[in-house]
This record gives C-alpha cells, structure tokens and sequence, in this order.
C-alpha cells in the first residue's frame, strides 16, 4: 500500500504542523529532565556524607565556604561517637578570580587521600569512564571530571597545567551531572603543594620559627575540609549535630539540610519549567488535534461518497483512525528528531564552556511519540464522529 493510500491529502504541511509542537514539548522536557537530574545527583552526592569545614574564609574554601582544618580538628572528628571515618580533602578554585567562585558552575581543584576509602555512602567509587582513579603513591597525576575534560577536549594521557605545574591526566569520570562533573581531582599531597604556591602566607607559616620553635602549621594541617562517613545504624544528622556540639571551630553541613537548601536553590526553575512544560502540552495538544481534525474534514467529501456506496461509520473511523496515527507518528517522530537535533547543536556549544542545557532521556522520547499518537487518535475520532452525524449528500456538497 503507498504511502497516499493512508495518509490524507496535505501530509507535508500536516506532518510539519505536528513535529513543530512536539519539538516544542521535547524541548521543554529535555531542559526539565537536566534539571531533575542535577538535583537527584546532587542529592545523592550531599546525602551520602557529612561535610565538614574549618572556620572562616581561605582560598581553598571550594563550595564548602571553609578555610583551615587542621589534622587536631580531623583527629576530634574521628573520635565523635558515630563516626566511622574521616577523609582531610581539599578543595581549590580553578581560578581564584572567576566570578564563579561558589557558584554551582564553580570548576574545583578537589584534593583526595588515595590510600583512604571514599566515604561517601552513595560514591562508594567514583564513577571512571576511561582510564583509572588515582592510587597510592600518584604523584603529578589528575582525574578529570566529564565536563571539565570536555571543556578542554583532554583525554586520558593528555596533560593539564595547574598553577603552573603540569599534571598527567590518568582517567576521566563518567558524567554524573552534579558537582563532581566540573573536578580536576588530585592527590592530596599535590593539592597542598598548589595551595603553598597560591598562598605565600603559607610558606611562612610552614616554616620552622627562628627561634627553635616549631612551625605554626605541618603539611598535614593543610586541609580545607573532610568527608565524613558515618556508622551503620546511626542517622547522619544526628551524627553530624554530636561533632557540631563536640568538635568546636568547625562548619559542619546538615546531609538532610543541604538537600533541602539544593531543593529549594532550583525550586524556581524546576517550577518554571513544569509550567512551561504543561504549556507546551497544552499547545502541543492543541496543535497535534487541529492538525488532524483539520486533514479529516478535507476529505469529507470523500467520506460522503463512501457512506452513500455503503461503508458504515466504524468502516470510516478503521480508515480515519489508520491515516490520523500515521500522521501523527510521524509528526512526532520528526518533532523528536528536530528537538534532539536542535538539543545537541545548543549542548556542543555550551560544552566547551562545561555545561549541558538537555538532556533527551528515552522516557521523554517515549513519552512524546505516545502523546503524538494517543491525541491523534482522540482527534482522528472527534472529526469521524462529526462527519458520521451528516447525511451522505451534505458530506458530499461539503466537499465540493
């Protein structure tokens, strides 16, 4: 059977009608879905771990806002009933000028202990693409987050400069779409080395008094912060309320309170897009059913001349029915790929800057076609239903 035989007159324009408002839709499900996952990751990166900072504002504060916390303080935490481990890290801006800074865009130098297990209880392991994570005895060696790797087209066994020392890209992470997507990660001994090189102050501070006295920092003092891992049985936040009371001079995240606080950073956007969304259903719809109704009603004519030879309404609704769905899908099909089309050219723009704005998920693609499909056949059944209530010879003048 050709393809005129069950698609109406006017396919083209019909077609085009229906895949402008899917694309739209697809369009609009895609940004909400890269939204929903920023915030699924980030809960799950803030609920798997307590956080904690030392006081005050350093240049290695990263998104935890802390400044020093000295290996004494990490040694209190490890003592806190509850906790089962404590991993010093240490979090640098890629910039120290970038206007960035603190921000959920924010690219980070993270320095981690190799020799210690993540304590994140979602993390168990990072997420490696290509390459390996860092081990024991790294040195000069980097893993990049996907975003950040992306931004810089750098591969594994690529090389990075950092505060003007190179690095050997070893890995690169799969793509997580939170925090950890924007990370050079470090071992923690090259990360204190580029602190020292970033703060002069340090340097002073590291050295022996002249005096015979020792100096007012070891290396092992220079941390920005620690991930905290805490027992089976207990509960986070009750976990980090005991260090709050027992540890003092240090910042210590709520897992429950951050997550929340992420909620509501993105409920503005989340709840602009779900309304932009039902939007874009709504005049999707709209524009998917007249479409349809509007083919139909070209060819009453023909449907008069049918019913006057004999053929019965559910033999016109079969036909109508058939051609509304070819239609339809096709409509949708093409409106999913103009959306994914347009959604990939934006994305390989913005990636050279680190950044994704959708994310096309197959539950959204199915969505789509079934939503052109399902309104196709209601307004397929609309028009058959209308033409069905004129008599053959008005269908037929009609037409005309």
């Amino acid at each position: 059977m050709s393809g005129r035989a069950w698609l109406p007159r006017g396919y083209l324009f019909t077609v085009l009608g229906i895949a402008v408002g899917v694309a739209g839709l697809v369009s609009l499900g895609a940004m909400a879905e890269r939204i929903a996952r920023f915030i699924e990751g980030g809960d799950r990166f803030v609920l798997g771990q307590i956080s904690v900072a030392g006081e005050g504002m350093g240049m290695g504060a990263g998104f935890t806002a802390g400044g020093l916390l000295r290996a004494a303080k990490i040694a209190e935490i490890s003592r806190v009933p509850g906790v089962a481990a404590v991993q010093p890290q240490i979090m640098l801006p890629l910039k120290t000028t970038t206007s960035q800074f603190l921000t959920l865009t924010q690219e980070l130098v993270l320095g981690l202990d190799p020799g210690t297990p993540l304590p994140n209880r979602n993390y168990r392991e990072m997420p490696v693409r290509t390459g390996r994570f860092l081990e024991l005895g790294d040195r000069g060696a980097v893993v990049l987050g996907a975003d950040f790797a992306s931004s810089r087209k750098l591969t594994t066994g690529g090389e990075l400069e950092l505060s003007g020392r190179s690095f050997k890209v070893v890995g690169v992470l799969d793509k997580t779409l939170t925090a950890p997507d924007r990370f050079a990660v470090v071992t923690i001994d090259d990360a204190r080395d580029l602190w020292v090189r970033r703060d002069p102050l340090l340097v002073q501070l590291l050295a022996a008094r002249g005096d015979g006295q020792p100096a007012a920092l070891t290396r092992a003092d220079l941390n920005s912060g620690a991930a905290v891992a805490w027992r089976d049985g207990d509960d986070a936040d009750a976990v980090a309320r005991r260090i709050q009371e027992a540890v003092p001079g240090v910042n210590v995240t709520i897992p429950s309170e951050v997550s929340r606080l992420l909620r509501q950073s993105t409920a503005f956007f989340s709840s602009l897009l779900l309304g932009l969304g039902a939007l874009g259903i709504v005049i999707g719809g709209l524009s998917l059913s007249n479409t349809v109704t509007a083919a139909v009603f070209e060819r009453i004519g023909d449907f008069g001349i049918k019913r006057a030879l004999g053929a019965t309404d559910l033999d016109l609704l079969r036909e109508v029915l058939a051609e509304a769905l070819g239609v339809s899908l096709s409509g949708g099909i093409v409106g999913v790929g103009i959306a994914v089309a347009v959604g990939w050219a934006v994305d390989a723009r913005l990636v050279r800057e680190g950044q994704q704005l959708f994310v096309f998920s197959p539950r959204l693609l199915a969505f789509a076609l079934a939503f052109s499909a399902i309104l196709g056949a209601l307004a397929a059944a609309y028009a058959t239903l209308r033409i069905a209530r004129l008599s053959p010879a008005e269908a037929i003048r009609r037409g005309a």
